[in-house]
This record gives C-alpha cells, structure tokens and sequence, in this order.
C-alpha cells in the first residue's frame, strides 16, 4: 500500500514536471489550452471578419500568426497604389552609372544610345556653305568664272579666292545693292545666279562712268557696260596739305580726261603715290591703288586697282579727251 502511494506521487511528480518542461520550450505567445487540446472550437472572430472586408488601405500589414515569432523590426513595405508624388521626376536609382540616353534629339551632339558615335573614316567634312579670302577650289574656279562672265573685273581664274576675287565681289554686291562685306553667302550667290550687272548712264561713245553712290567705275561703250570696277571715292572729311585745308570730294558733272602720267606718280600734295592716273578735272584723276576698300576713303581722286588701271590703258584705252560722266 505504501509503495502504490509513493509510485503514485512518483508518476504524479514526473507528470508535472514534463508538462513545466513543456512550457518553457514552447513560445511565451502560447496558450495553456492550446496545449492540453481542451479549448473549445473558434468561433469567427473579428479577424476572421477582416480578412473577407474590404481593407481601407492599399496593402495591409500582414496580421501575425499566434504561433509564429515576433516580428522584426523592419520597416514595413510601402503601399503600391499611393497617391501620386507631388515631384513628376522618378525616384533616383541606386546605381551610380548613368541611364541611356533614348532620345537622341534631347542632344545633338549624342546618339540614339547614349554613346558617342566614331566618325567613319570615309566621311567627309562638310563643305563651308560661303566663300571668302582664303578659299579655294573647284567652287572658287566656278565664282570666278561667272564674275568674269558678268564683266567684273578679275585678271585671271585661278581657283583661289584673293584679294582680286574679292575686289570683284565687292562690286557685285554694290551693283546687287547688298552688303560689302566681300564673302559669298546665299544672297551674294543668287545675284550672280541671277546675272545681276550694273546699267549705264551715257547712251553713246565710249565713256568712263563714276557711280558715287554706288561706288563703282564701269567703263561704256554706246550704252553697254564692259567692264565693272570696285573703287574709292573722297571720303568728305576735311584735311591739311601744304599749310592749306582741303575737303576730300569728288566733284560730279560730266568731263574729259586732260592729262595722263603713265608710271607711278607722286602727288604734289604729298598725299601719296597715283599709279598710271588720268586727270579729268583739276588735281582729280582717276589711278591705281594698292589701298581700295568698298567705301569712300581717298582725299578726292578715285582709286581703282592697280590692275584695273592696267586695263584702261592697256586693253580697253582711255585717251586724252575720253568722256568721264560723275554722279
């Protein structure tokens, strides 16, 4: 009897203490029901309920599971339908390499890629839409050829844009009435496209014709201009020569040439050298200069090229008593 009562005790005590092991192994959120199998069977309750309404938010947090462990303390996951960021501009990748560039017209000076596209070997550089001093070519050969057709004076097509090209040029664009700057743009082009030429004064004869306005000699025969010259007339400013102040203008009116000096004169009013000059009227004559810039800037003579003096002379002949016609 005894010994029944002690093994009683005994199986009572091993009872009690697997059931206390038991609960120090298991998870502090367990319950004594859930363990001893007796609770009564769950009833729907509000999370039940919950899971089947429509959630107020985009995504809720997941409830935990009582028997699943504690929650870390990361951040909770941000909604996927919130509402649109007041800044248009995406949130910036963690990447520190730069995105592609898919639009290539955001930058002309980029690809479609965003790369840098290597220029082929065979492509060329694209030919300068305009010609100037310092030009030359096929293009140049091509200019010359048409001023000459024109009859401003050039003394040779050599395919190089000079400082005679250029004198040609600026007398195309006075007679075109645009601006003197000597460079052939698409303005300059399409005069002489279109064959612009400057008329003529005089109806007869052979006449040396001053257009001041204009600044240009052009050299008539019976009413056709032959050949056309940029020139420099007086410049209207006053000057000191010879302890006398003189007025730097050209006279207008109809003359004839007077006089000639067929070399490199110098001139009594110590204003400097006048290659091959024709006097039409007192100390005026018309001569070569190695300075013509397209506006007026002698002391009252008018200043051709040294080449277009050789041209009167030589070719086209300017004798004593030649008709010279200023306005």
């Amino acid at each position: 009897m005894g010994t029944h009562r002690r093994t009683s005790r005994r199986r009572a005590t091993a009872t009690a203490a697997a059931l206390a092991a038991a609960l120090l192994v298991l998870p502090g959120c367990a319950a004594w029901s859930e363990l001893t199998g007796d609770a009564p069977a769950a009833s729907p309750g509000p999370v039940a309920e919950a899971s089947t309404a429509p959630s107020p938010s985009p995504s809720a947090s997941p409830t935990p599971s009582p028997s699943s462990a504690p929650p870390s303390p990361s951040p909770a996951p941000t909604p996927t339908t919130a509402s649109p960021s007041p800044s248009a501009s995406p949130s910036p990748s963690a990447s520190t390499e730069p995105e592609p560039d898919d639009d290539a017209s955001a930058d002309a000076g980029g690809t479609a890629d965003g790369g840098t596209k290597k220029k082929s070997e065979d492509e060329k550089p694209a030919e300068p839409d305009f010609l100037e001093v310092g030009s030359s070519g096929a293009g140049v050969t091509a200019l010359q050829e048409r001023l000459v057709e024109l009859g401003y004076h050039l003394p040779s097509v050599d395919g190089s844009f000079g400082p005679m090209t250029q004198q040609a040029v600026w007398a195309l664009q006075k007679a075109a009435g645009l601006y003197r700057d000597g460079v052939v743009g698409p303005r300059t082009e399409q005069a002489l496209d279109d064959g612009v030429r400057p008329g003529a004064e005089s109806s007869s004869g052979k006449v040396v014709e001053i257009d001041l306005d204009r600044q240009l000699v052009k050299a008539v025969e019976d009413g056709r201009v032959v050949r056309t010259f940029n020139a420099s007339s007086g410049n209207g400013e006053s000057y000191e020569a010879l302890g006398r102040t003189y007025t730097a203008t050209t006279p207008r009116g109809t003359y004839a040439t007077y006089m000639e000096r067929d070399y490199l004169h110098e001139s009594t009013l110590e204003l400097g050298s006048m290659y091959r000059p024709k006097y039409f009227t007192g100390g005026i004559a018309v001569h070569g200069s190695g300075s013509i810039p397209p506006y007026p800037a002698s002391h009252g003579c008018i200043r051709v090229s040294n080449s277009a003096m050789d041209w009167l002379w030589d070719s086209w002949g300017v004798p004593i008593g030649t008709t010279v016609v200023v306005y």
